[in-house]
C-alpha cells in the first residue's frame, strides 16, 4: 500500500510538473507587441481622442483573438496611449516617449500639428505610423517611408467642398476664417484658392486660433459683408459657438467646414442652430455606406454606449492594417513588416486599404454632409 501511494504521489508530481512546464513555455511564448496611440485625451478635443482611443482598443482585442504568430510565438497586442493634447510641443514630446519605449507601431496623432513634427521623430528612430485623421498634405510629403495615412487629405477635401459649395449651394459672397493651425489654415487656404478657381469670390478673410470661443468681433466685421457662405477651418469646439453667434447676430449665411466640424458633438455645441445651414465634409465614406460600417457602429455603441464622433473607424482601420502586416511579415520587427505594410492589401471597415507611394491612402472617397434634427446626413459622395 505504501509502495503504491508513493508510485501515485510520484506520478501525481510529475503530472503537475509537466502541466507548470507547459503553462511556463506557453508564456514564455507570448511575444509582447506594443502600439502607441496618441491624441487629445484633455482639453476641448478631448472627445476626439477618446473617440479615437476606443476604435484603437476593438482593434487590439480584435488582433489578440486573431492568436498571431510573430517572432516565434503568440503575438499579445497592447496598446500604450498618450495624451498630446492637441499641443505640437506635447505631441513631440510623447513621441520621443514611444520612442524610448521601442513600441513596435504608432497609431496617431489626430491633429496636423501634432503629427507632422512627430512623424519626424518616428521615422528617425524607426518606427512606422499611421495616422488615421492628419488631414493636412504635407504628412506624407516629407519623404518618410514610415509615415501612412488612411484618411483622403486636404488637398482633395478642400477642393470637394469648393466645389459643392460653388454648384450646390451656388454660393457668390464666400467669407474664409480659420484658426491658424496646422489642419485649420491649409483647409481654408485650399478652399479659397479652389472657390476662386470656380469663379467665386472671396470677399474676406479672418483668423482666429483653436483656443477662441468669442467670435462677435470677427462675425460683427464679416456681416457687413453680407456672405452668402462662412468657411470655417477649424474644429467643432469653434464651430459650435461660432454658429450660435452668427444666429445672434442674425446672419443668415451658411457654415461650411471640414471633417473637424463633422461630428455629433458639434449638435451639443450649436444646440438648434445645426441644422441644413451647417455643411462639413469628410475623408472617407459616410459611416452608414462604409462596407463595416454598420456593423462596427452597433458593436461600438454596445461596448462604449456612445456615439461615434468621427474617425473611430479609420483608427480601428488603422490599428488593424499595423497589425496585418506584422502578420504578413511573420514578425513585429519594423524592419521586417515595413515593406509589408507599404504593399499592404487590407479590406477594412472603411473599405479597401492600399497606400500610394508617399504612404497616401488609395481612391480615398469624400463625403459631404449636412445636418437634421438625428445628426449627419450625406448629400454627396466624390471619389
Amino acid at each position: 500500500m505504501v509502495k503504491k501511494f508513493q508510485r501515485s504521489s510520484l506520478n501525481t508530481i510529475a503530472a503537475m510538473l509537466v502541466g507548470m512546464g507547459a503553462a511556463g513555455a506557453s508564456q514564455a511564448a507570448d511575444v509582447v507587441v506594443k502600439i502607441g496611440h496618441v491624441a487629445p485625451l484633455s482639453g476641448p478635443q478631448a472627445h476626439y481622442g477618446k473617440d479615437n482611443e476606443s476604435g484603437a482598443r476593438m482593434a487590439i482585442d480584435d488582433l489578440n483573438a486573431m492568436k498571431i504568430q510573430l517572432d516565434g510565438g503568440t503575438a499579445k497586442f497592447e496598446l500604450v496611449g498618450e495624451d498630446d493634447a492637441a499641443d505640437p510641443k506635447t505631441g513631440a514630446i510623447v513621441a520621443q516617449k514611444l520612442c524610448d519605449m521601442k513600441v513596435n507601431g504608432v497609431i496617431g496623432h489626430l491633429n496636423s500639428g501634432t503629427t507632422i513634427p512627430a512623424s519626424r521623430i518616428y521615422n528617425d528612430c524607426g518606427i512606422p505610423m499611421i495616422t488615421p485623421s492628419a488631414t493636412n498634405p504635407k504628412v506624407t510629403q516629407q519623404g518618410f517611408d514610415s509615415t501612412f495615412r488612411v484618411i483622403a487629405h486636404d488637398g482633395m477635401l478642400g477642393v470637394a467642398l469648393a466645389k459643392y459649395a460653388a454648384k450646390d449651394l451656388k454660393a457668390k459672397r464666400v467669407v474664409v476664417i480659420d484658426d491658424r493651425t496646422g489642419y485649420g489654415q491649409p483647409l481654408a487656404d485650399i478652399f479659397a484658392k479652389e472657390m476662386e478657381a470656380n469663379g467665386v469670390k472671396v470677399i474676406e478673410r479672418q483668423y482666429t486660433n483653436d483656443k477662441a470661443t468669442d467670435f462677435n468681433a470677427i462675425l460683427t466685421a464679416v456681416k457687413k459683408s453680407n456672405p452668402d457662405l462662412v468657411f470655417y477651418g477649424g474644429m467643432d469646439a469653434q464651430a459650435g459657438p461660432m454658429l450660435r453667434q452668427m444666429k445672434q447676430l442674425g446672419m443668415k449665411a451658411n457654415l461650411m467646414g471640414g471633417d473637424g466640424i463633422c461630428t455629433s458633438e458639434l449638435m451639443k455645441l450649436g444646440g438648434d442652430n445645426v441644422g441644413k445651414n451647417v455643411f462639413c465634409g469628410e475623408g472617407g465614406m459616410a459611416l452608414s455606406k462604409m462596407p463595416g460600417g454598420p456593423a462596427f457602429q452597433a458593436r461600438y455603441k454596445k461596448q462604449f454606449n456612445a456615439d461615434i464622433q468621427v474617425y473611430a473607424p479609420f483608427v480601428y482601420d488603422a490599428t488593424m492594417t499595423l497589425g496585418m502586416a506584422m502578420k504578413e511579415a511573420g514578425s513585429a520587427n519594423a524592419k521586417k513588416y515595413l515593406p509589408k505594410l507599404a504593399a499592404i492589401q487590407h479590406k477594412g471597415v472603411i473599405g479597401p486599404i492600399a497606400f500610394d507611394n508617399k504612404g497616401d491612402i488609395k481612391n480615398g472617397a469624400i463625403t459631404i454632409n449636412s445636418y437634421n434634427p438625428k445628426g449627419k446626413t450625406p448629400v454627396a459622395t466624390i471619389q
